[in-house]
Formats: C-alpha cells, structure tokens, sequence
C-alpha cells in the first residue's frame, strides 16, 4: 500500500509540545513565536522531518500556521478545515479564520503593548515578511528572525529525504532541459537580468526533466537553483540523490552541495530575479539590494503544458478511469453496511496498482462516508474509519501518479437510498460542475473571473463552498500546481494547455459531503457562426472519464442543455473507456452512464 492508516499526530501531544515550546520563548526573550505548515521550498506537501505544524498541534491540514505566545496560542486555518481542526487540536490551541483574520490584526489585538515574535527566516516568504512589516508598522510589535524554536524541542525529528533522482524521458517531458534552459534564459537578458534564483522543487524538476520521490505523493526531489543568463545552471542538492542520474544533467549543470547555497547567492553579482511570493525571506537576506522582484521564470513555461504533456496525460487519464471504473463497479456490488472507509482505499488503490505506469498516488486518498464526508480533507485512520451505511453518501477524492501524467478525481456515490435534500444538493453541484464544463470565455480573462460559475447554483439556493473551484495540475509532478487556479483570489489569465480541476462541492457538517470533480484543459475555442471575428475565445478539453452517480441527480432540475451535456458525457465515457474494462465493469457501466 502507497497510503497508511496509522493516526499521525493526536491532541493530547500538543500541550506538553507547547509548553516545551514557551520554554524557549521565555529563554531568547521573545512573546511568540510562528510555526508554519512550509518547509523551505513553500511547498503545500512537506516530508516528515518538516512537519512541525502538525508535530507541535496535531493539526494535519496541507494550509495553515500556529502562532505560539506566551498566552495564546491560534492556530490559522482556512475554510476548508475549519471541520478538521476541531478533531485534532487540544484546547490549549485557538482554531483562528483565516483569511478571514490575518495574522497583523490577531498579533495587534493579543499584543496590545506591542512584543517581540519570532519566525524562521527560510520558512517564510519574502512577500509574507514585507507584508508583516508593513502591516504592523507603528504598533510596537516586531517580527524577529530566529534560529528554529521548534526544531530544539523535536529531539526525534526525521532525518532529511535522501531518495534518488531520476530522469524525466523526454517523451513524456516534449522539450529537453537544454531548450528550456535557453528559452528562459533568454527571457533573463531581454529583462536585464543576471540570473533567476529557483526555490520550488517542481518548478527545477520540470526545468531539467529530472523526478524524485524526497516528498510522498509527488515525484519531487529537495533542492534549490540558480539559473544564470548564460542558460548555465547551478544546482544544490545532496549528491548522493544523483547517483541513478548518470550524465543526463549535462555539461551546462553544476552541482553543488546544499549547504553551498547561501554562499553562492552572497557571491552572485548583478541583477539576481526572486519570486517574493514563493522564495523564503533567507534568500533576500542573502541576495541583498541584488534582488529583483519577478515571477519564477519555470511557472508559467510549466503551467502551459505542450503537446506531449498532453497527450501524456490524456493517456494516464484514460486508463486511470478504467481503474475507477472497475472500482466503483465493484463498489456498487457491496451491500450497504458491508464496508468501512479502508476497504475502499485500499480497494481502489489495488485498482490502480494493476497499470505498470503507476508511480505513486497523487495524495492520501480521501475516502468520506457520511458525517466524514463534510471534512473536506478527510484522512481516514484506524481510529476514525467508519462503516458505508444504508442512506449514506461517500466522496472518494483520489488520483495517481503516472509516468506519463497526474490525475486527480473526485466523485459522490450513494450508498442505499439516499435522501432528498442530499439529492437536491448532488444536482445544485453537478449543475455548477457541467456550466462550468461548457464554459467559453474571452482570452484574457483569469481564475477569478469565471469561478462563480460553478458556483451559481449553490449560490441561488443559499449554499456555498469554502474552497476554490479548482486548482492547477502538474504533467507527472505536483497535484497542486500554481500559478492558475479557479479562485476568487487568482489574477493569472488562463492559457492553453494549463490543467486545472473543476470540482464544485457542498457540505452540512455532521451530515455529508459533495463533491464532482473533473480534470480539464484549456484549449482554443473554434470560432461560432455569428460570433465576433476580432475576438478569441478558450474553452476545456475534458480529461476525466468517469461516470457520475445518476442515483444522485434530480432530473426535473436540470436544464435541456445540462442533460444533453451529461448524456453526451456519459456516451463518450461508455466509447472511450469500455474497450478498457472487464466484462462486470461493462455491464455496469451500461447501466451507470445511460441516458437520462
């Protein structure tokens, strides 16, 4: 099995971990003291060693920060575990709203006579640093950068990930290092720049067609990179990571220890480009007046996926739903009761594992039946697995990586007779997912533009969602990938070739979950008879082929066109992915994906 089961962090630890922790505080004179989900490499996904949220607090979520002082102690979470953090924090923490709250207005309101709190430097963006100091400007209080107060207390903390690299094939890849290290190098002189600083290790995976494994559930490897203006670049990472490499990184890259990297960039001369939103406030501290604000040069390159990318993941996402496919037949041949949350983790990995192009899963399996089910990140455990009743709902939440490309999907199954309101609901989202499907809209136009269209039918009955409408999706590397996302909060026009999920929910805590998602692909929208010739249009190329429990759906509720749009949907899952399955598999799908 890729995913365990074993409970990860329990409530009961906190308290002695924080009181350990206000020790040292008491000791460098400080009233606070920031622990954030980050490692250093502002990844969403940290290895073990690097898990000092959830050591300290117990809290598991991929996004959020503690801020420990010395009589309270918030733990920031956004709305997507504001379920979750009630179940894994002991009383000495305060779940806080975030963003909601930001930090500045918490500090000012528990510091009221201003105080001195601590942050390590190389957790911490250089954006989150200046916006800190900016905000809290004139309050008396101070953000003070330290060694790491967490780090002296963990006295079993995890050795650093020392797995293997190895290389990308450029068949998957459709363009060699080389070239990309041309093409942005280049982008570099006409910026008059000297060189670009790389902290995030999927943004260096992709620019050297390299994988590891340092991070479970994305091929990444720990590193940092200087790409200079000459397309020359040098990397840090432990060498005995490169042993499987051979020569496959080149005459144009240099390796260097980890520990050379902040040398290195004191010795860089010249205009040096940093990314503030993702590199760590260490590298400023570094790099000096040298630095120059700009984007990571490999974000947008690796966000617009080329052709092989592409079709990589057309491939990976075909057969990625045969294995679904078999698993939900399998599913609905269990009798209500019959089944916990583990059977079908485990279950549907054992589906998967059947393609030899399986590398790993894309995250831990959210498998929620239930009240579980409105957890939006649930991980099942030993100790929460719960049975599959008669009435209940369960959003199974999962995806693999593949050689050839990442998949992520997520759908609703009923299990028995489900109920009225669940089923009015399921329609609300399956609505928002489908407009959002047949979307076409004005080049140009970013994540934030056009979420809500998913949205609107929640919206019109009083419902919402306290998550994004979609996230960006790596081509075998990150299932979180920036810089696109359909969100309020996203400013990045959308481009052909960027992957993004299109995954409306809803969810009534102690009640159930929803949740539908697809993959999709921006692409050129064809022109329209009578449309306007002077203006460009994208719309999605789908990737995910797998039924939607028709159980579920309300179909009085649906438009003309929301119906033709699912049968359509449903007609081309039975063409494209029945040739793939068993004979038992076919005989459910033909009675999953038939018209409605």
């Amino acid at each position: 099995m890729f995913q365990s089961f074993e409970v990860s962090a329990r409530p009961e630890q906190g308290p002695p971990r924080l009181q350990a922790l206000r020790s040292e505080l008491a000791k460098d004179g400080l009233d606070g003291f920031l622990v954030p989900r980050a490692d250093v490499h502002q990844g969403e996904y940290v290895a073990e060693r690097d898990a000092r949220l959830a050591w300290l607090t117990g809290f598991t979520g991929s996004a959020g920060f503690c801020a420990a002082l010395t009589h309270i102690a918030g733990v920031f979470i956004d709305g997507r575990y504001r379920t979750q953090v009630k179940a894994q924090v002991a009383d000495v923490y305060t779940p806080v709203p975030w963003p909601d709250v930001s930090l500045s207005e918490w500090l000012i309101q528990q510091l009221p006579d201003g105080g001195k709190v601590g942050f390590d430097p190389w957790l911490h963006t250089v954006g989150q640093v200046e916006g800190w100091d900016s905000e809290l400007d004139g309050t008396g209080i101070e953000m003070v950068p330290t060694d790491n107060l967490v780090d002296r207390i963990w006295s079993d903390q995890p050795a650093p990930p020392m797995n293997p690299v190895k290389a990308h094939p450029i068949e998957f890849a459709g363009e060699s290092a080389t070239d990309k290290c041309a093409r942005l190098a280049a982008e570099l002189r006409r910026a008059r720049q000297d060189a670009a600083v790389i902290t995030q290790p999927d943004s260096v995976m992709w620019l050297l067609n390299i994988r590891g494994s340092d991070i479970e559930r994305n091929p990444l490897a720990h590193c940092f990179a200087i790409l200079h203006a000459d397309a020359s670049v040098d990397l840090f990472i432990a060498a005995a990571k490169l042993a499987e490499l051979g020569d496959h990184l080149g005459a144009t890259v240099t390796v260097h220890p980890p520990e050379a990297f902040v040398d290195a960039l004191s010795a860089l001369s010249g205009r040096i480009r940093v990314d503030k939103t993702t590199a760590p406030q260490g590298v400023a501290d570094a790099l000096g007046s040298r630095m120059v604000a700009g984007s990571d040069p490999c974000a947008l390159p690796k966000a617009r996926k080329n052709a092989a990318e592409i079709e990589g993941t057309v491939q990976a996402h075909l057969r990625d739903a045969a294995a679904m496919i078999e698993f939900l037949a399998w599913l609905d041949d269990q009798p209500a009761g019959s089944l916990t949350e583990i059977d079908v983790v485990t279950h549907l990995e054992a589906c998967r594992r059947k393609d030899n192009a399986l590398q790993d899963i894309s995250f831990e399996t959210i498998a929620g039946t239930g009240p579980n089910g409105a957890i939006m990140h649930y991980r099942v455990t030993e100790e929460t697995n719960s049975r599959l009743e008669d009435g209940h709902l369960i959003v199974v939440d999962s995806g693999g990586q593949y050689l050839d490309g990442t998949t992520d999907i997520t759908r609703t199954v009923a299990i028995g007779v489900p109920g009225d309101e669940e089923r009015r609901a399921f329609t609300r989202v399956l609505q928002g997912m489908i407009g959002m499907s047949r979307l076409r809209w004005p080049t140009g136009l970013a994540g934030r533009d056009i979420e809500m269209i998913g949205r609107l039918p929640l919206w019109m009955a009083g419902q919402d969602f306290n998550h994004g409408l979609g996230h960006g999706v790596g081509a075998y590397l990150s299932v979180h990938e920036g810089p696109q996302r359909l969100s309020k909060v996203s400013s990045v026009p959308l481009e052909p070739g960027m992957i993004l999920s299109n995954e409306p929910g809803y969810y009534r805590e102690g009640a159930f979950g929803i949740r539908i998602e697809n993959l999709l692909v921006v692409r050129e929208a064809d022109p329209l008879p009578g449309g306007d010739p002077e203006r460009n249009f994208l719309d999605w190329l789908t990737l995910t082929w797998v039924p939607i429990d028709r159980r579920l759906i309300v179909t009085e509720m649906l438009s003309r066109e929301e119906r033709d749009w699912l049968n359509a949907y449903h007609h081309d899952v039975r063409e494209k992915i029945g040739p793939r399955v068993g004979k038992a598999a076919n005989l459910w799908l033909d009675a999953a994906a038939a018209p409605l």
